[in-house]
């Protein structure tokens, strides 16, 4: 499978062969799974104070009285007295099962399950169609997946990463990341997250270089290496899948990535 190369001015240099990683089968039922799994390591303990609703007098007045034997908070000449208290399923009372916060909330994945997920995610990269169907505007783009020279590798000022991406025809995408801007509805508002933006494009690089210091430089743009590429990435929302550039150094570290899928075909090939 070939790819072509393009320049930071959006000039074709050549062409490049893709890793066996590209040829993987698209399997969006693994990718939402490994994505849901890998999220779970994000989720916060949640418990409840162990005497909540239990912090109070109350007492069974017992049989005889023509009431029901539930505990009823003691006292008299206030308007607590003699309700029920201390017990789950009355007014005020405490919570029957509550959460606990020794729960195990983290969802295990299988190795090889994880790595199909993985390696399904970078091949759809590669598919146009489920670019567009996750909202990217890419209608100036042919040619998937899209690779850039090493040079975007040095870049060290946000202009010049802008003036990049622009001369690449992502200058829709960028419009779109920019403008959406969404208030969720809820708590969140008051926990510091009050606007939910949109995601532009991710680059990928081989190994730490200046350009990753513009991550989150421009709305909606991140910059990851191959070895912080993981599926939440590359599906947020488990949702498949999201615009990537790469450099050409980091298609070719990817001739390291494997699954047992590429174990699989290069067992059969020999025999074929």
């Amino acid at each position: 499978m070939m790819t072509r190369v393009l320049d930071l001015k959006g000039a074709d240099i050549g062409n490049l062969e893709l890793p066996l990683i590209f040829d993987t089968p698209i399997r969006l039922d693994i990718i939402r799974k490994v994505y849901a799994n890998l999220s779970s390591r994000r989720y916060q303990h949640q418990g409840r104070y162990p005497a909540a609703g239990e912090v109070v007098s109350a007492e069974s007045r017992n049989t005889g009285l023509g009431m029901a034997r539930i505990a009823r908070a003691r006292g008299e000449g206030f308007p607590r007295a003699g309700q029920a208290a201390g017990v789950a399923g009355v007014r005020h009372g405490r919570v029957a099962h509550p959460p606990v916060s020794w729960k195990t909330v983290v969802k295990k994945v299988n190795k090889k399950e994880k790595a199909l997920g993985f390696c399904s995610a970078v091949a759809a990269t590669a598919n146009k169609s489920l670019i567009e169907i996750r909202g990217h505007k890419v209608p100036n783009l042919l040619h998937f997946p899209l690779v850039i020279s090493n040079e975007i590798e040095n870049i060290q000022k946000t202009s010049d990463l802008e003036k990049a991406l622009l001369s690449l025809n992502l200058g829709p995408d960028l419009t779109r990341a920019r403008t959406i801007r969404r208030i969720p509805s809820g708590k969140s508002r008051m926990r510091g997250r009050s606007r939910r933006t949109a995601l532009s494009a991710i680059i990928v690089v081989a190994n730490n270089s200046p350009v990753s210091r513009l991550r989150n430089s421009l709305s909606g743009v991140d910059v990851k290496t191959i070895n912080e590429l993981s599926i939440l990435d590359l599906a947020p929302g488990a949702n498949p899948i999201r615009l990537t550039i790469y450099s050409k150094n980091a298609i070719e570290s990817f001739n390291k990535v494997k699954c047992r899928y590429h174990k699989i075909m290069e067992v059969s090939e020999p025999n074929g």
